[in-house]
C-alpha cells in the first residue's frame, strides 16, 4: 500500500475539523429554525393583538357554526301497537321491582346488620 505523505494527512484531517465545524454551525442553525415553540411564544409578545384577534375570530366561529343535526328514525305506523306493549311491559316490570324492593328493604337491612355485626364481634375478641 502507498504511504499518504505528512502534508497530504495535514491537510485531510485541517479538511475534516472544518467540515465538522460547519455540520455543527449548520445543525445549530435548523435547531433553531426548527423552534417552533420559541417562534410562537415570540410572535405572541410582539403582536399580542393580532393574536387575540385570531383566537376571538375561532371562538365566534366556533359558537356560531350550526351544530350537527341529529338524525331522526321514524317507524313505520305497522310496528307502533308492537311498540306501546313493549313499553307497557317494561313499566310494568319497574314497578314490580320497585314494589319487591320496598318489601324486601328491612329484610336485606336486618341481614346486613347480622352479618356486619358478626365481623365486628370476632374482631374485637381477637384484639
Amino acid at each position: 500500500m502507498a504511504e499518504i505523505p505528512r502534508k497530504d494527512r495535514a491537510a485531510i484531517k485541517s479538511d475534516i475539523a472544518l467540515s465538522r465545524d460547519r455540520l455543527g454551525r449548520e445543525l445549530n442553525g435548523l435547531r433553531y429554525e426548527l423552534d417552533f415553540p420559541r417562534k410562537v411564544k415570540n410572535s405572541f409578545r410582539e403582536q399580542p393583538g393580532i393574536w387575540i384577534g385570531a383566537i376571538a375570530a375561532v371562538g365566534l366561529l366556533i359558537a356560531v357554526a350550526p351544530a350537527r343535526r341529529k338524525k331522526v328514525y321514524v317507524r313505520s305506523k305497522e310496528n307502533s301497537k308492537e311498540n306501546g306493549q313493549g313499553l307497557l311491559k317494561a313499566g310494568a316490570l319497574v314497578g314490580i321491582l320497585k314494589f319487591a324492593a320496598t318489601l324486601l328493604r328491612p329484610t336485606l337491612i336486618k341481614f346486613v346488620t347480622n352479618k356486619l355485626g358478626g365481623y365486628s364481634a370476632r374482631s374485637r375478641t381477637r384484639v
